[in-house]
């Protein structure tokens, strides 16, 4: 299944989840292929905002949970493909990195 029909039954299903993206990610930042992702996200400097703390795993059969996430080496090999806005009102979720793996998660 193309990413554009993931993403258009995913948006059809309702509102993105941050809280249930976990595995392998890949965040996009070229403009012109917005549309083929899953959903816009904003990375924020601080932790107090956000909606979901990510924690870089090496491994991608470690990212078993929210927050945890492993760098797709494509988009094509990636589990979610995340387009990363620079405008946190354009953002349908926020996210913090974090260097601690316990912290990542939810914010609910």
């Amino acid at each position: 299944m193309s990413h554009a029909a993931v993403a258009a039954r995913t948006h059809a299903a309702g509102p993105l989840e941050p809280c249930k993206i976990y595995g392998s990610v890949y965040l996009e930042t070229d403009p012109s292929r917005r549309n083929y992702c899953l959903g816009t996200v904003y990375v924020e400097p601080e932790e107090a905002f956000v909606d979901l703390i990510v924690f870089k795993e090496a491994n991608k059969l470690f990212a078993d949970k929210a927050g945890l996430w492993a760098d797709a080496p494509a988009r094509d090999f990636a589990d979610y493909v995340l387009f990363v806005t620079t405008d946190r009102s354009r953002a349908d979720f926020s996210i913090h990195y974090t260097k601690v793996r316990s912290f990542a998660g939810c914010k609910q």
